[in-house]
């Protein structure tokens, strides 16, 4: 790139930076997240092009996918920032990245759990329920009733 601190958009991408369209389709984070997460500080501040466009290193890449990644397997962000700070710090032992990972295992097979079981009430209650014209209803029974069912 030239010694301009603020290339022109052609320049960059010539140079192999990306625009955030490109950077959304490369890392498979839609422009609108990617916009989400520099505000939130979980990416740097995206370099500029003279004309003000966002432009994207391989590198910003790199930590959109992780992030990406980090999201669907159900992370939550301030999650995600520790994981990115280990992620970074190459002195890190893995020990912790383990205990978070083992933590959040463990939290999804509860709520996994918890959902199990909703699913059998309802499965039960639609079971018990006719689906017919009249007006009985023990779904709406059991919602209407005391909490704890």
């Amino acid at each position: 790139m030239a010694n301009t601190a603020r290339p022109e958009l052609a320049e960059a991408l010539a140079d192999g930076l990306h625009n955030i369209g490109d950077a959304a389709r490369l890392s498979g984070v839609s422009a609108k997240m990617i916009r989400h997460y520099e505000a939130i500080g979980l990416i740097p501040p995206a370099s500029r092009t003279f004309a003000g466009y966002r432009i994207y290193s391989d590198k910003d890449l790199h930590r959109l996918r992780f992030i990406k990644r980090s999201r669907t397997l159900g992370f939550s962000v301030k999650q995600i920032e520790v994981l990115l700070g280990l992620w970074d710090d190459r002195e890190r032992a893995s020990a912790e990245v383990k205990r978070m990972a083992q933590a959040h295992a463990d939290d999804l097979g509860h709520r996994i759990e918890e959902m199990q079981a909703m699913q059998r009430t309802l499965l039960e209650l639609a079971h018990r329920c006719h689906g017919d014209a009249r007006p009985d209803c023990p779904i709406l029974d059991d919602l209407a009733g005391p909490s704890g069912n």
